[in-house]
């Protein structure tokens, strides 16, 4: 008795299996409903939407955002509160963020000098002696202190401008010395280190007197 319902069990689940296959389907005019064609294809949602991609455009990470870093200045303390307030004006309600103040050193300037030459007869001697010893000059202009005097070279470090004034003397030249044209000292850029595109557009077309030369490239990646 027990062998034949085990027979009966089985049987009876050999035959679902083959009614949700379909292979039953036309048999007593049946059909099996089930994850299969057509039924499946007809329920798809919007199926020209969907894009197969490659397996390595699929493992890729998404593309980052592309940025810019843009900066104004140098400004002293002076001139920062009113490119500040300049900014906040011009472009009000940037998000947090968008613009930091950025500390940047300034170098110093120093010249190889010659002079001052109480006349302009002695200016030219000076600048015909430095032809014949193959030197380059510069008369120097907008320098009050300075002229009439000339400039054998122009250096952003003591020990440079140091260094040349011995060679200077090397080929001859009796009367240069090294005198500071610019202290170095230090500055504040407003700067914007990841701008978006939109950002970056607000910014360059910023076009006022309060915010100096306006923002550019960063020197320096911050």
């Amino acid at each position: 008795m027990l062998r034949a319902l085990f027979f009966a069990l089985v049987l009876a689940n050999l035959g679902f299996y083959a009614w949700t296959q379909g292979w039953l389907d036309g048999i007593a005019g049946t059909r099996a409903a089930g994850d299969r064609e057509p039924e499946r294809l007809a329920r798809q949602v919007r199926p020209e939407s969907i894009l197969i991609l490659p397996p390595s455009a699929a493992s890729a990470p998404a593309a980052a955002v592309a940025t810019a870093c843009l900066e104004a200045g140098p400004f002293t303390t002076i001139e920062l509160i009113s490119a500040t307030s300049t900014l906040k004006e011009a472009l009000p309600g940037l998000p947090e963020g968008s613009w930091v103040e950025a500390k940047a050193e300034t170098p110093g300037t120093w010249i190889v000098y010659m002079g001052k030459f109480n006349d302009t007869e002695s200016l030219t001697k000076k600048e015909q002696e430095l032809k014949r010893l193959k030197i380059d000059y510069e008369e120097l202009r907008n320098q009050p202190a300075l002229e009439r005097g000339l400039a054998l070279g122009r250096f952003d470090q003591r020990a440079a401008a140091d260094k040349a004034l011995d060679r200077f003397t090397q080929q001859g030249v009796r009367t240069a010395k090294v005198v500071e044209l610019v202290a170095p000292g230090s500055a504040t850029m407003l700067r914007a280190p990841r701008a978006d595109s939109d950002l970056a557009a607000r910014l360059t077309g910023l076009k006022t007197a309060g915010i100096g030369k306006g923002f550019v490239p960063c020197a320096k990646a911050p």
